[in-house]
């Protein structure tokens, strides 16, 4: 499907204005405008309607221009079903948020916001998944200026720079702890930041000095909604506008502002759904940090557009016990998450199930034969019961994942499925559609409609860069058009930087990262992502990082090394409790010989170091390649 322009401004790279301006539309102008947006985007979805190809498998879905359009439908339309599940305490169950409540929140926040002279602003967010997060992410972006939500693990430092990098004239912060760095940055006086505001205020500390209570804040904007001030409610959106600045800190540890307009935002959200579909009455488990664009777009966004409801895990060490009291039906999460939950599993499953069935299951089945392994209906059970017991979807994006892992799940009548993305995308440009016929979960996913795939400079393989064109691509690197033109052609092709192919069927494969390829000394390239594979498949091994060492052959560190985190409960299982450090490395070496006697030369494993520590990741839970003390012990 081609993408259709929908309105006058440009929306690539640096020819976009960088600013956020609304325009001086007449109302006649203006309404035509949004009028145009209907009719592109309900001809966007009559297309969709009519598409041929069965793997879009959801293709009802209705017609609103931008995101502050989605939540007013679903407050009309599903007004007393709760868009937020929240524990305000341990103590207390989860908490429901309706949507027509939402509505109210967002109203009352946007119209305080924009008395206080930020309207056309960017405004920063910044803490826990919340309720409070999303209300402020909805209210900036509805009508007030330029969303900026902000990685609540940088230190202080690295936010300022952030502060600066991005013109924030606002933060909300939805815990103390950012509110008092965010009071430094202020107080430091290089920023144009005017105003830093705390969820967990309850009242102003310095309204004189732009030191706010969030609470106080949205209670000031009801009662000017009361009295009728319409600023916020009435606020004119453009859907190619700017809408949002996601600052990227990924692997490779170069923050760049990724430009995304409100028509990029609620295109992927929507077209996501044609493979996988949240509807009204499913819950989805909300794990990852919401400033994250997979988990912004995919679950938050979702919910918002489709009626579904976000339940707010309190933190990673937390999971188990809130999953249980949720009981989601929806889980995306990354593959450390999922591999977690699948190893406790598969240890418990040994207690249940015979060795036969579980090996039949791991190393038989393949994705051509589409064998089904039914287990005892009571082991079925056991296994849903750890999610809540109603789960049937988990959504696996950020990073690969073991397909068979994801096909385990799908033979306990668990949906698993993976999905692609990158924030330049807004996030998401490929997923494997909800349906086991259709899974090729050893591929990162089916392309979504209206996007376009190429391969660049292929290898003898097919292999080369993997390029997308559409709806859902960024706009630019925010004030930076020279780090824009090297990834965003003028053709609109954006260039991912990964390496793969492309079959027949349009699935996404993905061998590597162009900037991670190790260079062997015979000149072939080396996918270090294709041994992390193998060695995950380990059962001793939890998490690991591939990388090339001293290229001079008379180094002891010449070749390829791993750095590699034990499974110590699977360890223990196989050496004893009282295993000693030179036992543990045999056991890895001996799995690695495995490894390199099915490896040609140039792609074996030389050296392995056992690292004791937690790799250094981003919060999406991806080791930092660039950081050099993920290569030691």
């Amino acid at each position: 499907m081609a993408d259709t322009c929908i309105c006058p401004h440009t929306t690539q790279g640096d020819k976009h204005t960088m600013e956020h301006k609304e325009r001086a539309y007449t109302d006649r102008e203006y309404k035509n405008i949004k009028q145009r947006e209907r009719e592109v985007i309900a001809d966007m979805l009559e297309q969709l309607k009519n598409s041929k190809d069965k793997r879009y498998l959801f293709k009802d879905k209705h017609v609103v221009t931008d995101i502050k359009d989605a939540l007013n439908y679903s407050a009309e339309h599903h007004g007393d079903l709760p868009l937020f599940k929240q524990k305000y305490s341990s103590k207390l169950p989860y908490q429901e948020i309706s949507f027509r409540r939402v509505l109210e929140d967002v109203n009352a926040l946007g119209t305080a916001l924009i008395d206080l002279g930020l309207k056309n602003t960017h405004i920063g967010v910044i803490g826990r998944n919340s309720a409070e997060w999303g209300e402020s992410y909805l209210a900036v972006i509805g009508g007030v200026g330029v969303v900026v939500p902000l990685d609540r693990e940088l230190n202080e430092d690295e936010l300022h720079q952030l502060t600066i990098k991005g013109e924030l004239s606002a933060v909300l912060t939805m815990n103390k702890k950012y509110y008092e760095m965010f009071k430094n940055i202020k107080a430091a006086g290089d920023t144009g930041l005017r105003y830093v505001i705390c969820a967990e205020l309850d009242d102003d500390e310095d309204a004189e000095n732009g030191l706010l209570s969030w609470k106080q804040l949205r209670e000031k904007g009801r009662k000017m909604v009361w009295n009728g001030n319409r600023s916020y409610i009435d606020a004119r959106i453009i859907n190619t506008d700017l809408a949002a600045i996601l600052f990227t800190s990924g692997t490779t540890g170069v923050s760049k502002g990724v430009m995304l307009s409100h028509r990029n935002l609620l295109l992927d959200t929507i077209l996501v759904q044609s493979m996988f579909e949240a509807r009204p009455g499913d819950t989805c488990f909300s794990v990852l940090p919401m400033h994250h664009a997979y988990e912004c777009t995919a679950t938050f966004l979702s919910c918002v557009y489709s009626g579904a409801s976000i339940a707010f895990a309190r933190g990673l060490k937390y999971i188990r016990k809130d999953i249980l009291e949720a009981k989601p039906t929806i889980m995306l999460a990354v593959p450390i998450i999922i591999e977690n939950f699948y190893n406790k599993i598969m240890r418990s499953l040994h207690d249940q199930v015979s060795d036969k069935i579980l090996l039949k299951l791991l190393l038989e089945k393949t994705e051509e034969a589409h064998i089904r392994i039914r287990f005892p209906k009571k082991v079925r059970n056991s296994i849903k019961a750890v999610f809540g017991g109603e789960l049937r979807a988990i959504i696996s994006g950020g990073a690969a994942i073991d397909g068979k892992i994801l096909d385990f799940f799908t033979d306990l009548d668990i949906n698993a499925m993976q999905g692609y993305g990158l924030s330049e995308c807004s996030p998401i440009v490929a997923l494997n559609p909800d349906k086991k016929k259709y899974l090729k979960n050893s591929s990162a996913g089916h392309l979504m409609p209206f996007v376009e795939c190429k391969i660049e400079g292929k290898d003898e393989n097919g292999i080369g860069e993997i390029c997308f064109r559409g709806p859902v691509i960024m706009m630019g690197y925010y004030k930076d058009p020279e780090r824009t033109a090297e990834v965003l052609d003028p053709d609109g092709w954006f260039h991912t930087g990964d390496l793969g192919y492309l079959d027949r069927d349009n699935y996404v494969f993905i061998t590597g990262r162009k900037k991670n390829v190790i260079i062997a000394a015979n000149g072939k390239n080396v996918f270090p992502e294709e041994l992390e594979g193998y060695l995950l498949g380990c059962p001793y091994i939890s998490e690991c990082m591939v990388w090339g060492g001293d290229t001079d052959p008379s180094s002891p560190w010449n070749g390829i090394c791993a750095t590699v985190r034990l499974d110590e409960e699977a360890v223990a299982g196989k050496l004893g409790e009282g295993y000693t450090d030179e036992q543990a490395e045999a056991l890895i070496e001996a799995e690695v010989d495995k490894i390199n006697e099915k490896s040609p030369r140039f792609k074996k494993i030389a050296h392995i170091i056992i690292r004791k520590r937690e790799f250094d990741k981003t919060t999406g839970l991806k080791i930092r390649r660039f950081v050099e003390d993920n290569k030691r012990a």
